[in-house]
């Protein structure tokens, strides 16, 4: 067996909670819901587990713990404050496949842990960017307009009717890289060192 970059304690859970997730998932979901960011998200904190690369944490940092810090609020708030992690509340849906979405609870933390333990990859914009022009045209393609994953049908679950659907796809391409990415890299570049992996010398 490969030995992994972090800690055993904390790797070999997390696999193994992937490993009953994806199977799960796929059968409820469909296989278009790996598509939304914070699966993606998930996927890539555990191969840094694995093998200790900065680049794939360093992109989730700056492409999803903001809509995982609004998902963390609205679920404290019962799912009233945004909505967004209302469906956890839904009795409708198996407590199961409501318990496996708490991953939404730890991922953060543990790409906040990696940001500290080994600093953050300065190519992240760039990739993350180039990631989100990948996965968005393939959920409006690949995915049921009614899942609206990653919202690429409008934001939130009202959806929008105001823009043709190219139009807004290009706007929302456009402006995420920007507005979104480009603030939280520059606070990352501020914040952390430059990553290096986590047994290098200095790295904790």
């Amino acid at each position: 067996m490969p030995r992994p970059a972090y800690p055993a304690i904390v790797t070999w859970p997390c696999t193994l909670f992937v490993l009953v997730l994806v199977p799960v998932y796929w059968v409820h979901y469909g296989p278009g819901n790996f598509l939304w960011f914070s699966d993606i998200a998930l996927f890539a904190v555990l191969i840094v587990l694995w093998r200790g690369d900065c680049l794939p944490f360093s992109m989730m940092a700056i492409g999803v713990l903001p809509l995982e810090a609004v998902w963390m609020v609205d679920f404290v708030a019962g799912g009233q404050a945004t909505g967004l992690a209302a469906y956890m509340f839904d009795a409708g849906l198996p407590l199961y496949l409501r318990g496996l979405s708490l991953f939404h609870l730890f991922m953060p933390a543990l790409v906040v842990w990696m940001l500290v333990r080994q600093g953050y990859d300065r190519r992240a914009w760039r990739a993350q960017t180039a990631l989100a022009w990948v996965v968005l045209p393939a959920s409006r393609l690949l995915t049921a307009p009614e899942a609206n994953v990653n919202w690429v049908h409008g934001i939130g679950d009202a959806g929008q009717a105001g823009l043709s659907a190219p139009v807004y796809l290009g706007l929302y391409m456009a402006l995420l890289p920007v507005v979104v990415y480009l603030p939280l890299h520059l606070l990352m570049r501020r914040l952390f060192r430059p990553c290096r992996r986590p047994d290098a010398p200095g790295a904790g």
